[in-house]
């Protein structure tokens, strides 16, 4: 997990409900609708906490950066298992808030030349990757699911998935379990729909609609993935 949406503002270290919705794998408007439930339960103006980003797309969209006291108790109504991702979440933040200033490292030469050897080994590192990134770019043999996109982009499929969800790609329709491609993705090519066809035990049979990747939506995602995080949201 990074640190993308998570951040400290006036050394209060807070959590946004996009990163919330991430870890709980719920629809961000579904987040923002219990947030102004248990704000004005508490009669705490929503104002203090609000933010905004840009989605994909360049809207500007409303979210909330919480305070650990109010993260903990907006996820008290969710299962253990959320409960459980969301308090791993804040302890790795807190850990994380705890390291040394940046300018005051930078100025110390065994550090920088930590750094360079440091870096040296991920160049070495992401090579293979970058490489396959120009493949993929060039492909033009057809779409992939997403579970293939995974392999080829070398991220764990699980974790594709959330990505795809968080940056508005794809989406649950209410009560389905398949994915569903956002219109905007399909119009910009980046994504296709295939309606795929299942033979039950019974001899029937049950049609299952399927997200595909296109080349070129392979080549936007290569782009993103390898991209320095803070700019996604910009």
């Amino acid at each position: 997990m990074n640190n993308l949406i998570a951040s400290t503002a006036n050394n209060t270290l807070t959590m946004s409900s996009r990163e919330i919705a991430e870890l709980c794998e719920k629809q961000h408007k579904n987040v923002l609708a219990d947030i102004d439930k248990m704000l004005n339960e508490l009669e705490i103006h929503s104002a203090e906490f609000s933010a905004q980003y840009k989605d994909s797309t360049g809207r500007t969209l409303r979210c909330y950066n919480l305070p650990k006291d109010l993260t903990i108790t907006l996820i008290a109504g969710y299962n253990v298992k959320l409960r459980k991702r969301i308090i791993d979440r804040w302890q790795e933040l807190e850990q994380n808030q705890g390291k040394p200033d940046l300018m005051t490292v930078l100025n110390d030469p065994s550090f920088l030349r930590n750094a360079l050897a440091e870096y040296s080994e991920k160049v070495i590192e992401l090579t293979p990757k970058a490489n396959a990134f120009d493949r993929i770019a060039t492909k033009s043999d057809g779409s992939l699911n997403l579970t293939e996109s995974a392999k080829h982009l070398q991220v764990p499929p699980k974790k594709f998935n959330q990505f795809l969800f968080a940056h508005g790609w794809i989406y649950r329709r209410a009560g389905g379990k398949s994915w569903v491609a956002y219109q905007d993705k399909l119009k910009s090519g980046y994504l296709e729909h295939k309606v795929h066809t299942v033979h039950q035990y019974d001899g029937t049979e049950s049609l299952y609609p399927q997200v595909l990747i296109t080349a070129k939506g392979l080549a936007k995602l290569a782009k993103m993935l390898e991209m320095p995080q803070q700019l996604l949201l910009e």
